[in-house]
């Protein structure tokens, strides 16, 4: 998808809105699109996220997100006339955990639809209960799509079919056009299933761009002690740092920098905690990638501006560190659109009906339009570069969607 014509579809998402609350309304029989007459047996959609372990500083975003889009819908009268509940477990951060509460939500709860939990790992353990059991699972961070098999599954992250080529590609893109493009790379991954996918990528694509690789390391998941790698990264001294990272693995490589005294000229990090990254002294100038962030030009329509505004007011609320929508928020409010999108179209909650409109159909979304016709149902790439600007995620890559930010090369 070019960008200009992920610009015209942002455009058309009022639109489109809209018309799914009218069509909605038509087929109950209603003269208007406010349907506060929702009512009968909640339709119950499943999931978890890890709202305790590692990672759950950025699932309380996808939380956030999901109470937000739940209310909205239920005041505009649900889905097919019925509210909506959102049976929401605590799956720890832990693979095996999501498993077997995917297997009580969908035994035991006899929940309606699924939708999935934070993080590939735990994306994959669902994705394995749902096909067992013939359910829809609509998900927002898996990132091998190559290991989505499951044909009733679907990504909300548009990170398109190869991310481990056109992610580190693009970022060494937005170097490579800055006043000092790097000449040597130093790899540092976790082995955290799709961090360490993407870090390989980068590995190899940095490889036949010409840069120096210095370093390459990788570590477990779940990490403590992070002053060992900090001091390998130190002696290698890169121009250009790429670190495989999820969650606050990022924070603690920065914080084991500055006890040696030593800054990273130019850092990219793959699924960073949002908060924490942005609002850290160290992580100055950080670079990661997104496909949405609460500001120009992704909200640029009113209804995208205002779902941001919502999101900053629930965040500030909650306490969170940084409270401005970001890539996060987006797909996880896309993932909720599709589902709501397939009932709608459908009339159905039927899970085998609800996947073929899916397959079969382009869907507007706050990130652009979306398809699920590639490898694991991905469709188009739409990622862009971001970097923490004084204590804020901005996008500065392509520079059309920098809205005059630019990238700050060391």
């Amino acid at each position: 998808m070019t960008d200009a014509y992920s610009r015209m579809t942002l455009g058309r998402l009022r639109r489109v809105l809209a018309a799914t609350i009218m069509a909605a309304a038509l087929a109950l029989g209603l003269a208007a699109p406010v349907m506060a007459q929702a009512a009968g047996q909640p339709i119950r959609v499943g999931g978890t996220l890890a709202l305790t372990g590692p990672l759950a500083a950025t699932a309380m975003v996808h939380k956030i997100v999901g109470e937000i889009y739940v209310e909205q819908l239920n005041k505009r009268g649900g889905l097919l006339g019925r509210p909506v509940e959102w049976v929401l477990l605590d799956d720890q951060s832990k693979p095996d955990l999501a498993r077997t509460l995917y297997e009580k939500l969908i035994t035991v709860d006899k929940v309606d639809l699924l939708i999935g939990p934070y993080a590939t790992g735990a994306i994959l353990s669902a994705m394995a209960v749902a096909e067992r059991n013939g359910k829809m699972l609509v998900h927002h961070t898996f990132g091998i799509p190559k290991l989505a098999k499951y044909d009733a599954q679907f990504p909300t992250w548009a990170l398109g079919p190869a991310p481990e080529q056109t992610v580190p590609g693009l970022v060494l893109d937005a170097l490579a056009a800055s006043a000092k493009p790097p000449k040597t790379i130093a790899i540092v991954t976790s082995k955290f299933p799709s961090v360490h996918f993407l870090a390989l990528g980068a590995r190899e694509v940095a490889q036949k761009r010409g840069l120096k690789e210095v370093l390459f390391l990788e570590f477990e998941f779940g990490a403590k002690d992070f002053g060992p790698i900090a001091a390998r990264v130190r002696e290698a001294d890169p121009d250009f740092l790429f670190m495989g990272a999820i969650g606050l693995e990022g924070n603690q490589l920065l914080e084991a920098l500055k006890k040696l005294d030593y800054t990273p000229r130019n850092h990219f990090y793959t699924y960073p905690a949002p908060g924490p990254m942005a609002v850290s002294p160290e992580s100055a100038n950080a670079l990661s990638s997104t496909v949405f962030e609460g500001s120009p030009p992704f909200t640029n329509e009113p209804a995208v501006a205002a779902f941001a505004k919502e999101y900053q007011d629930r965040a500030t609320k909650a306490g969170l560190p940084y409270t401005l929508a970001d890539v996060q928020a987006g797909v996880s409010y896309t993932a909720w659109q599709l589902i709501e999108a397939a009932v709608v179209a459908t009339k159905s909650l039927d899970d085998k009906v609800l996947a073929q409109w899916i397959r079969a159909n382009k869907v507007d979304t706050i990130l652009g339009k979306l398809r699920f016709t590639e490898i694991g149902n991905y469709g188009d790439d739409l990622s862009k570069i971001k970097q923490v600007q004084d204590g804020k995620w901005v996008v500065v890559w392509p520079k059309e969607f920098a809205s005059g930010a630019k990238l700050v090369a060391r």
